[in-house]
């Protein structure tokens, strides 16, 4: 539970403006964002200062073109390899079928560890300081629930941080989360195991170019919940892994990623030259990610689009957003909810409402056979695709949908749960876009998204993700 004591008697006792716990893409664009307006903020990594920014993704960048500013894009330069990619490519060996799906925006693959690298810089350029190797074990709290900062230890040694807010960066199901008394919050605790995705990838040397160079290439696998895929850093180094829904069956990630390479002739004398696995949160974003003094950001947020994992802009954007939004309250001189809800706003403004909207395909691949699934995406156009994966929605005129129909008659089963989940993730998205002002008018709010959420469960079939 939180500490509502002080620090330890033997503790160091530094007092900044704001901690900054993990340094992964969102806690470095908040940690940017405190030190560009003049604010002391020190950031918190477990990991050494060589190791930090070594994190298990899997490359691919979103929004290339278009991140926040504080960190200029000019950082983030020399870690992107390859800047060809513009389309994705869906192998279906069952229908012997590749589907092309175009992917609208900037697209990049980058070297994850040297993108994490010019990020710190970028932090560190802008005047924020960062403390590796160093753990934090408690969160504390004020006698009204208000989160005064952190008790860690660096190297071995006790260190409490005291600030006026606290920057939850710590990554999935953050240890963070677990240590805050959240009672009588808006904080979104309503969250398990089940709703994230375990992931594994390789970074493997071939021989010679693949032919796909200019693609990300995905494959399912034997869920209809997993997927494996093959996204190139260059045309011979090769980001390889694949991710299962957690509330699924295991699945031997190790070995079914090295089954499928064996079978694919352009990895025939490849070698692997580094390997990692994590969790990411497949679920839609929290519904409030704020607490008096606290606010939670990236992965530990749930920013992470959950039909592809994709994470990178959302998480630097949520960085920004939440700084900001410090700044502005503590110069106010209150850290409360209401005074930190902004944060809640633009989150769900930007990405929020259509990562929520695109979580019901997510649950419907729960609760349908993959083979069908599978013989359905093969019949269905890719441009279509891509709007319902990065729009959030799509509508088909009715020539394509006569097209699609005929293509596909053996999944009408399928096709009109599909069309029914369509119409709830509409519903959603359109309920999202009404996300309340202030922390007053949250719970009518919730009670209204779940009465939809209700429905999705009952029309495909799925169980509870919430």
């Amino acid at each position: 539970m939180a500490s509502a004591a002080g620090e330890g008697s033997g503790d160091d006792v530094r007092t900044v403006d704001a901690v900054v716990v993990g340094a992964g893409t969102a806690g470095n664009y908040a940690a940017a964002s405190f030190a560009t307006e003049g604010y002391d903020v020190v950031v918190l990594e477990r990991k050494s200062e060589d190791d930090a920014g070594h994190i298990a993704c899997g490359d691919a960048l979103k929004g290339a073109s278009s991140f926040p500013e504080v960190i200029p894009r000019s950082y983030l330069e020399s870690a992107i390899t390859n800047d060809v990619v513009d389309h994705g490519r869906f192998e279906i060996p069952e229908h012997d079928t590749v589907l092309e799906i175009p992917v609208p925006g900037g697209l990049a693959v980058v070297d994850r560890w040297a993108y994490g690298k010019c990020i710190i810089e970028g932090a560190m350029d802008a005047g924020a300081e960062f403390s590796y190797d160093t753990v934090v074990q408690t969160v504390l709290q004020d006698d009204d629930g208000t989160v005064t900062g952190v008790r860690a230890v660096n190297d071995g040694d006790p260190i409490t941080y005291r600030a006026d807010i606290v920057v939850d960066a710590a990554g999935s199901m953050s240890i963070l989360q677990d240590e805050v008394d959240f009672d009588g919050t808006t904080f979104d605790t309503n969250v398990s195991y089940d709703q994230f995705c375990s992931a594994y990838r390789e970074i493997v040397e071939v021989p010679e170019e693949v032919p796909w160079k200019d693609a990300l290439v995905f494959k399912p696998t034997e869920r209809a919940a997993g997927y494996l895929w093959y996204f190139p850093r260059t045309g011979t180094e090769i980001n390889a892994g694949l991710g299962f829904q957690m509330n699924e069956p295991p699945m031997k990630l190790i070995e079914s990623l090295k089954r499928d390479l064996r079978n694919r002739p352009e990895f025939d004398g490849a070698v692997v030259k580094d390997k990692l696995g994590a969790a990411l949160p497949t679920r839609r974003p929290y519904d409030s990610a704020v607490a008096p003094g606290f606010v939670a950001v990236g992965d530990a947020a749930g920013h992470v689009n959950p039909t592809t994992g994709g994470g990178i802009a959302g998480a630097a954007y949520a960085g920004s957003y939440a700084a900001n939004t410090a700044i502005e309250a503590i110069e106010g001189g209150s850290v409360t909810e209401a005074d930190l809800w902004g944060y809640n706003q633009n989150v769900m403004e930007h990405f929020g409402a259509r990562y929520a909207a695109l979580d019901v395909y997510n649950i419907l691949s729960t609760a349908v056979d993959v083979d069908e699934l599978m013989g359905l995406l093969a019949s269905l156009p890719g441009e279509k695709l891509s709007e319902a994966l990065y729009g959030g929605t799509t509508d088909f005129g009715w020539g394509l949908k006569a097209r699609i129909a005929y293509r596909s008659l053996g999944y009408l089963g399928l096709i009109l749960d599909c069309y029914r989940a369509k119409q709830l993730a509409d519903e959603l998205l359109a309920h999202y876009e009404t996300y309340p002002t202030k922390p007053a008018g949250f719970e009518s709010w919730q009670a209204e998204r779940d009465r939809i959420m209700d429905e999705v469960y009952e029309t495909t079939g799925a169980e509870p993700k919430y």
